[in-house]
């Protein structure tokens, strides 16, 4: 492969995380890292003024996540190159970030050239997987049962993720820029195409499909 060099913003919410990827990076002859992000609303505009050619992107970040941010940046610009690099290793959200406009998921447990090859293939503009998410997307969906990544639009997807966090309707309200009437109707709506009736059962139904992980369950309350 010829070599491929571009400008580069990194977005996760840990400076020792940018620290490292930022590290291996820059090895590369070609590659520099212009703008660094903390989370999807710095992201967002940090984009706009720097314009690199790819973005780094994490997707569980404080208050909004990686896939609004994803969206948000490009229904600003169509063009906009961006690769997650995150810790979830479920098919599902790799399906909302592609969605959401994402061309490469690569998971943190990779090994370093995982995520330098990614990046050298999204920035000559294909699209990369890391082989274990490419694993996952061939294993098919959860027989019997609605699967989120499937039914979901990336706003709903993302307003799930804030509830399964414990985030308030108005939290949720201020992060995305819309609404309590909305939040509440997305709330009712998304509860509608996954088939369940209470959000206990949304935490349920996210812990069988590897969209919230028994860690992060001590951090739900019941409803």
């Amino acid at each position: 492969m010829n070599p491929v060099g571009g400008t580069i913003m990194l977005v996760d919410d840990h400076a020792v995380v940018r620290e490292g990827y930022r590290s291996v990076l820059q090895k590369q002859p070609g590659l520099r890292v212009i703008a660094e992000a903390a989370d999807g609303a710095e992201a967002y505009r940090l984009f706009k003024a720097a314009r690199p050619d790819l973005v780094v992107m994490d997707l569980a970040m404080p208050g909004i996540g990686g896939i609004e941010a994803i969206r948000r940046i490009r229904q600003w610009d169509r063009a906009a190159r961006i690769l997650v690099f995150t810790m979830h290793q479920n098919a599902g959200f790799a399906v909302q970030a592609i969605r959401a406009g994402a061309r490469g998921y690569v998971t943190k447990t990779s090994p370093p050239e995982a995520l330098v090859d990614a990046v050298m293939q999204v920035l000559a503009g294909r699209i990369a997987l890391s082989p274990d998410i490419d694993h996952e997307l061939a294993l098919g969906r959860l027989a019997g049962e609605t699967a989120a990544a499937d039914v979901l639009t990336a706003r709903e997807f993302e307003v799930f993720r804030m509830l399964l966090a414990e985030m308030t309707t108005e939290e949720i309200a201020a992060a995305l820029h819309i609404s309590p009437k909305t939040v509440a109707n997305l709330h009712s709506l998304i509860k509608d195409k996954l088939g369940v009736g209470s959000d206990i059962e949304l935490v349920r139904l996210a812990l069988r499909q590897g969209i919230l992980t028994e860690p992060d369950l001590g951090k739900v309350s019941s409803p």
